[in-house]
């Protein structure tokens, strides 16, 4: 088993952290100039650890490893939120490097082959899982020729431009050297923490649905209009929500989830009945019949309340994104590996956040492991985990890649 060096690992951790840092976070969005910083501090990494490296096109850094494969690539992102954690994306790509390092210098490993990955704009700052998708091959021209930093900030073109990338070749998936891909992550979460749990072996990522209101009602003087005559487009939105909130726990799963995190009421002034009104929803699971009848629950639910005297338009708000299954053997050999290590100390469970993985097991197969986050605390400069979990998650990773990568060299 390879052995993990717990000081070189969190060394690199918090080098990467200096970048970008803010307070006890990080602000180092996609393209950005800290972003780019980072990812070249990445590639002299690489470098010294004996892989091939390349910034690519699209900002992905690679690290290639000079055996021929079959290779397991390894690895996360690096970009953050525009007030972000310093693991999120970090962790998973530190483990890769610190993985082959790892393996690299044990006899026992030394002839495996790990790549390593850094992949661009995770976050979404220009255009979600870019970098993987790229990889893949599943850009939408179209998609990444429209793609802004918000609706009036920088265009994904010219912030490629900016970074110097533009005449930059795209490396794109050689599906003949990859086992599959690995990726560790914080959990995002506090179920791993509650449970008094070390690792989490992430059996799929949920599918993600949205759902926007229109409320168009008549706007008038809150104080000559009476409340018979009153067409207020904010309290059929409040009615909407509220029975969204009524009937959704009775066909949710123990991890559904759904949120009305965006609401606009217009004109938005305490002496005016509201005339028009937006609610957005977002509901989460593995399981999408449950997400099939939420969305009939709330059609319902929307024509219900707009069979009064406010007109409720209903309609899906974003692209669905289907859940996504990591690969079963994969899985098998992560709690393998946790329980040799941490036995007792692991359990299966879904992701409830999206990551690269659910872009890339498309193409090859695709596993991730979790570690616990301090009070369930993500996107948030108070983003953090225990030293010792960190460590731990990483010689379960390594542990579980030799044995992935051993088992196809003795089939």
């Amino acid at each position: 088993m390879p052995s993990i060096d717990a000081d070189r690992l969190m060394a690199d951790l918090r080098e990467l952290r200096s970048i970008g840092a803010v307070e006890t976070g990080v602000v180092r969005p996609a393209l950005s100039d800290k972003d780019m910083e980072a990812r070249r501090w990445l590639a002299r990494k690489f470098e010294a650890a004996g892989l091939t490296a390349s910034i690519d096109g699209v900002g992905n850094v690679y690290g290639r490893s000079p055996k021929p494969g079959p290779a397991l690539l390894i690895g996360s992102h690096s970009d953050t939120q525009p007030r972000g954690g310093w693991l999120d994306g970090a962790l998973g790509v530190i483990y890769g490097l610190e993985i082959a390092r790892a393996m690299a210098e044990d006899p026992a490993t030394a002839g495996l082959a790990v790549d390593v990955v850094s992949w661009q704009d995770e976050e979404g700052t220009y255009m979600s899982c870019f970098g993987s998708r790229s990889w893949c091959g599943t850009l939408d021209p179209e998609a990444e020729k429209a793609a802004r930093n918000g609706s009036a900030g920088m265009s994904l073109t010219e912030a490629i431009a900016k970074a110097g990338l533009t005449d930059v070749p795209r490396q794109t998936i050689e599906p003949d050297r990859y086992l599959g891909y690995l990726e560790a992550h914080i959990e995002q979460g506090a179920y791993l923490e509650e449970g008094g749990l070390t690792i989490g072996v992430v059996t799929g990522i949920v599918a993600i649905r949205a759902m926007r209101f229109r409320f168009h009602g008549e706007q008038n003087h809150a104080g000559t209009t009476t409340m018979k005559r009153r067409k207020d487009a904010a309290t059929a939105l409040f009615e909407v929500a509220h029975r969204i909130n009524q009937e959704f726990p009775k066909v949710a799963g123990e991890r559904t989830v759904w949120t009305m995190g965006r609401l606009s009421v217009q004109p938005g002034a305490p002496s005016i009945v509201p005339g028009y009104a937006e609610l957005d929803l977002q509901f989460r699971d593995t399981d999408e019949t449950i997400l099939d009848k939420f969305e009939e629950l709330a059609a319902g639910i929307a024509a219900d309340v707009g069979r009064g005297k406010v007109r409720v338009e209903v309609e899906r708000s974003r692209t669905p994104v289907k859940a996504s299954f990591m690969d079963a053997g994969f899985q098998k050999h992560i709690a393998g590996a946790a329980e040799t290590l941490l036995p007792g100390k692991w359990q299966s469970m879904p992701s409830a956040a999206g990551h690269d993985p659910m872009v890339i097991c498309e193409k090859i197969p695709c596993a991730m492991l979790f570690i616990p986050s301090i009070g369930g605390i993500s996107h948030d400069f108070a983003e953090d985990s225990h030293e010792s979990d960190i460590v731990q998650g990483c010689r379960v990773l390594a542990a579980a890649a030799a044995s992935i990568l051993q088992e196809r060299r003795n089939a």
